[in-house]
């Protein structure tokens, strides 16, 4: 029974940095209507994203809580360049 419950948090958890990936490109790169963040560095965070969710190991050292508040706070749109993963603009 414990199989099943893990296995539908991993899903979610995966579906969830799939949703933030796609919220980065289509607000940041797409639209280009919210200018906080560069394209390039929207784009770069979103791989990010996508690779934590398909298991990458290059990024095992993320923080996965750290990674799901950013995602909801993107998701959100609730300040998410307070999140220690948000790219630095300067």
């Amino acid at each position: 029974m414990e199989g099943k419950s893990t296995n539908a948090r991993h899903d979610t958890y995966c579906s969830l940095m799939l949703q933030a990936a796609g919220v980065l490109r289509l607000r940041y790169t797409e639209c280009s209507q919210d200018t906080t963040l560069s394209p390039a560095a929207a784009n770069q965070l979103a791989d990010v994203f996508e690779s934590v969710a398909h298991g990458d190991p290059a990024y095992d050292q993320i923080d996965p809580k750290e990674a799901i508040a950013l995602a909801h706070r993107l998701l959100d749109d609730d300040h998410p360049e307070l999140s220690r993963m948000w790219p630095r603009t300067r």
